[in-house]
């Protein structure tokens, strides 16, 4: 079993909750907490300064979310490992995270040991996903073909994405608002959103917009 000391950065915009994780990580031998961060923005700034092994990072933070630290710390090439560890599961937090380049992906419910565990595998680049996002991910392998988008929904996204209406749009494609409609709700179920900005700003982040 590797002994050497894990270093952490905890990453949560919650005082509280980033005091609760360097308690329960400085009462275990084989971590030592670098320090903490209280938004992505500083995040990245921190883990360029303190070269953590493993980077715990929350992902809805004001003043700068985990998704785009990660994709920030993973253009840099920096050397730590993030484990996603947040309340949410959904695919719009999970998918953009794991995309984004996460190591790890683990609910805040999880156990103490657990977490332990799963910082340890962090560190030494496995990944790690807590079973509900596991399972998410497996079905998505299965039924890839139900998530990409048809070169007209695609159409159809972008002029959303430049504010154009509904009826506009069914003028410009031809089509009946309608079936405006039933595309837009393909869309929403594909990207796993519920209205015309979440599929906008959804849209850009995987990069299907550009």
């Amino acid at each position: 079993m590797n002994t050497e000391v894990i270093t952490v950065l905890v990453v949560d915009d919650h005082p509280v909750v980033r005091d609760g994780l360097r308690g329960m990580f400085e009462s275990a031998p084989d971590f030592t907490v670098l320090g903490e961060a209280a938004d992505g923005v500083q995040a990245v700034e921190l883990t360029a300064r303190l070269d953590p092994d493993v980077v715990l990072m929350d992902l809805r933070m004001p003043g700068g979310g985990g998704v785009d630290a990660i994709a920030e710390l993973t253009r840099r090439g920096a050397r730590a490992r993030v484990l996603v560890l947040t309340t949410y599961d959904t695919d719009t937090d999970t998918l953009p995270a794991i995309e984004a380049g996460a190591t790890g992906y683990l609910l805040k419910d999880a156990p103490r040991d657990e977490l332990f565990g799963a910082v340890r595998a962090a560190a030494e680049g496995r990944t790690v996903l807590s079973p509900a996002v596991a399972s998410r991910l497996v079905q998505r392998v299965r039924a890839p073909d139900d998530e990409r988008l048809s070169t007209r929904e695609r159409e159809v996204l972008a002029l959303v994405a430049r504010g154009t209406s509904n009826r506009d749009i069914a003028k410009g494609l031809f089509i009946s608002e309608a079936t405006v409609k039933t595309h837009l709700t393909h869309i929403y179920g594909k990207l796993d959103v519920k209205d015309r900005a979440a599929a906008v700003a959804t849209a850009y982040r995987r990069g299907i917009l550009d």
